[in-house]
């Protein structure tokens, strides 16, 4: 029996309550990192004005996070399996509490923008190494789906949270308690990871970290990124957005390439080759585009629009994590039954729903008609994608690659946040000139081009809902039965719900 495996049996004896204190540790590590790439979306008008943020450089606090995170996701999990997920985990916990120190105490707009690409770095260690250690600590399937229950509750609603704790500090304390908040955090994660996370044993290491890899795609996705965020300001068609976006997908060429010659790939594309897990993927990749978008324009909406103060913004978000651990409850039950096409198909149908009602906002209306349904049919829909996604994608993974599988469905999911974010704000900037120039004479025309450039965002992210439906329903052919499989001594990688 290996180390491993001793130090779960142990977790597991009677009495051995580590293994919940252990998620306790673990899912606060989680919700650390994802609450991070929304808690300080309120903060961003306060943060720009303390140092003088320009309005065009005032996304990169966010994409700054999201696409380090993303493009670095795949090295941290590989990092994972070759040195160890507890000590990776620990190493991440250090280094985010450091990056949140250092960009809360910024100076000036460089010195965010460093801490929140540290923030990023780090997050990109956390992250997989969590998500990997829950696979090895609950072995037994009822266990295992409470656990991953919890985990997949806390992946989907952390960015709703994160606005709801990002209203009340900016609020009560100051915007920069939005990123220091993170250190005390961390520090008794650290603690508890010391006290309660298992010891797992790394997999053998035959080769290098795929340094290549790990630089051309990164480099892409901030190609990409950046060429969306440009085309606000000089248009699709020019010559640096087209040079932008060109070079972002030919490095990602390149990415494969490497990693189909490399003896020790960054991502072995078996990972995703195999159907029912492409399909996960995917999806993760296309959800997150839509669900980014509702944070980012109905955050602009309740405090420019509506006049809602920060916190009151925050907490106008509270029914979306609410329904989300209502229905990733009820998914976690009926997966097993059921299966996860299903009930993938029916989330995303209900973030269609959701999308298409927020985008007949119009000057004037109130939260209760207008916002508040929406948001409920949105949150009931992303519980059974979440848990869906993470069963799906980590099925039958095996254990010396468990880390860097953990990774692409994280990094699906940041890389869909910020080309989400860069795509629909460009969009967005672009439909609200458009409206100013073609209603010069309409009363509040600054207000009502808001809402219109909001509308169009919204049915642009509905679409993306409904390009996932397909997808689910074509790829995602995993039985019932499949779902409740097991593993001799850890072999492989049970389904993470």
């Amino acid at each position: 029996m290996t180390d491993t495996a001793v130090a779960v049996d142990a977790l597991e004896k009677p009495g051995g309550s580590s293994r919940w204190l252990a998620l306790a540790v673990i899912a606060s590590a989680q919700l650390m990192v994802v609450l991070d790439a929304t808690i300080v979306t309120i903060a961003l008008p306060f943060a720009q004005r303390d140092l003088a943020i320009s309005e065009g450089n005032t996304q990169w606090v966010l994409t700054a996070y999201t696409l380090i995170f993303g493009g670095l996701l795949l090295l941290g999990g590989r990092m994972a399996d070759y040195l160890g997920r507890r000590r990776i985990f620990m190493i991440g916990l250090i280094g985010f509490a450091a990056a949140s120190a250092l960009a809360g105490l910024a100076q000036n707009g460089a010195q965010l923008f460093a801490g929140r690409g540290l923030q990023g770095a780090f997050a990109a260690l956390l992250a997989p190494a969590a998500l990997s250690l829950l696979s090895v600590t609950f072995t037994e399937a009822r266990e295992r789906a409470t656990a991953f229950s919890v985990f997949a509750g806390i992946s989907a609603g952390g960015a709703a949270i994160g606005l709801i704790a990002g209203g009340a500090l900016t609020e009560y304390a100051s915007w920069r308690w939005t990123l220091l908040v993170n250190t005390p955090i961390a520090i008794l994660a650290l603690v508890g990871a010391l006290a309660f996370v298992i010891r797992d044993v790394p997999a053998p290491r035959t080769g290098g970290y795929d340094v290549p890899g790990a630089v051309t795609v990164t480099l892409g996705l901030v190609s990409i990124v950046y060429g969306f965020s440009r085309a606000a300001e000089h248009g699709w068609t020019s010559g640096s957005t087209l040079g932008l976006l060109a070079a972002g997908v030919a490095l990602l060429a390149v990415f494969v390439v490497i990693e189909q010659r490399s003896t020790n790939p960054l991502l072995p594309l078996r990972i995703p080759g195999e159907i029912n897990r492409g399909g996960a993927l995917l999806a993760a990749l296309l959800i997150p585009i839509a669900m980014f978008a509702m944070f980012l324009f109905l955050s602009f909406y309740f405090q420019n629009t509506l006049g809602y103060t920060p916190l009151k913004a925050g907490v106008a978000f509270l029914p979306f994590p609410a329904g989300i651990a209502i229905s990733a409850g009820v998914t976690s039950a009926l997966l097993p039954k059921l299966g996860p096409r299903p009930l993938m198909v029916a989330g995303a149908a209900l973030g269609v729903l959701g999308l298409v009602w927020l985008a007949q906002l119009s000057y004037g209306d109130s939260y209760a008609v207008s916002v508040l349904p929406a948001q409920v049919l949105i949150a009931l829909g992303m519980g059974p994608l979440f848990v869906g996604m993470q069963a799906v994608a980590l099925h039958q993974v095996e254990e010396e690659d468990s880390g860097v599988a953990s990774a692409l469905l994280n990094a699906a999911q940041q890389v869909g946040g910020a080309v989400g974010t860069a795509l629909l704000t460009t969009i967005s900037v672009q439909v609200a000139k458009d409206y100013v120039l073609n209603n010069p004479t309409v009363d509040n025309l600054a207000a009502k081009a808001a809402i219109h450039s909001y509308d169009v965002a919204f049915y642009v992210g509905a679409g993306f809902f409904l390009a996932a439906i397909p997808v689910i329903a074509l790829m995602i052919r995993d039985k019932p039965a499949n779902l409740i499989e097991g593993s001799e001594e850890g072999a492989r990688v049970p389904l993470a719900v």
